[in-house]
């Protein structure tokens, strides 16, 4: 029984030292690459995982490319995975730019566009197999007033050089819509637009939009052009609006201003009739002090009295025929 104990110990120990073994011994891997051609110790494989580095993310992509004829180093695949790279993916494109025969794709080139955030196995495949990208309608207005609406296709192909700090699709888009809006602009109607739709894209390619960028145009394509609003007569109506409405301020505020003169005139009538009012209640005062000093007499008086009177009926008779001279009339 304690052979049996001894002896299963023994085989566990084993099994641990072997496990710990080939842990830090890949031979499977380095068997793999030793039957490839790919000359690599076993040594550096223990290495690789001193410094942390999987060996499969480095030997397979080794393989592929000394398969595929690259002259890459296995120091310059680790590197770029320290770096944090996609070994894997950069092997792929520089296989793909190698069958395309484009040679400007070094693997320096290829991790730095790597490593810059870009999928640098579909910039290789987008300049091989040009990409085609769609814009929403974009509205413009020609002299005439009238809204023109264009969408276009624009062919572009991914320009190896530049994409390391090349801007993308988006601002492709926004140099394309700004060609569109300023050609429609410089039309004189929007019927020549409809006429002659290729002039819209011949006037962009003219500009060479793709500079600065991570793509080279090939051909921009105008899928369609629709008619919108009559900007110029909108705007002339809302004008006549706000014009009409500054008419109707401006008459409103003289008229405000008529009735206020109106009103002073009314309380300046009323003023007046109240001096007249108080000047009358004088005259009898003066009438009396008149004849306590001699200066009015008993005659005088009714003269007075009797000139009174007779203004009054005269008042009276001339209201009484306002009504049949209006009738007359």
């Amino acid at each position: 029984m304690p052979e049996l104990i001894f002896s299963g110990i023994i085989v566990v120990v084993v099994l641990i030292v072997l496990s710990i073994f080939f842990t830090f011994f890949p031979l499977g891997l380095w068997i793999s690459a030793i039957a490839a051609g790919v000359k690599v110790s076993i040594f550096t494989l223990v290495g690789m995982r001193l410094r942390r580095v999987i060996p499969s993310r480095v030997i397979n992509p080794m393989i592929k490319a000394h398969k595929a004829g690259l002259a890459v180093t296995i120091n310059q695949l680790e590197s770029h995975y320290l770096a944090g790279g996609n070994v894997d993916r950069v092997i792929n494109a520089l296989i793909a730019a190698h069958r395309a025969n484009i040679v400007s794709l070094t693997f320096e080139r290829c991790a730095a566009i790597d490593l810059a955030g870009r999928d640098v196995l579909q910039a290789v495949q987008m300049s091989v197999n040009p990409k085609v990208i769609e814009t929403p309608y974009i509205a413009g207005v020609a002299i005439n007033g009238i809204e023109v609406k264009a969408k276009a296709r624009i062919t572009v192909r991914a320009n190896i050089e530049r994409l390391v700090g090349g801007a993308g699709e988006e601002t492709v888009i926004a140099r394309v819509g700004e060609g569109i809006v300023s050609t429609i602009g410089s039309s004189e109607s929007h019927t020549v637009v409809l006429e002659n739709p290729d002039r819209i894209s011949k006037t962009i390619l003219d500009k060479g939009l793709d500079a600065g960028t991570a793509f080279e145009i090939l051909s921009i394509d105008i899928l369609d052009v629709d008619i919108g609003q009559n900007i110029g007569a909108n705007l002339q109506t809302e004008q006549a609006i706000a014009d009409k409405n500054i008419a109707q301020a401006k008459a409103e505020q003289r008229r405000a201003m008529a009735v206020a003169a109106e009103q002073e005139m009314k309380a300046r009538i009323q003023e007046m009739r109240a001096k007249v009012v108080e000047a009358e209640a004088e005259l009898p005062l003066a009438m009396a002090k008149a004849f306590q000093q001699g200066n009015l007499g008993i005659m005088d008086y009714m003269n007075y009295k009797n000139l009174e009177a007779d203004t009054g009926m005269r008042d009276s008779i001339k209201r009484m025929s306002q009504p049949e001279t209006g009738a007359g009339k």
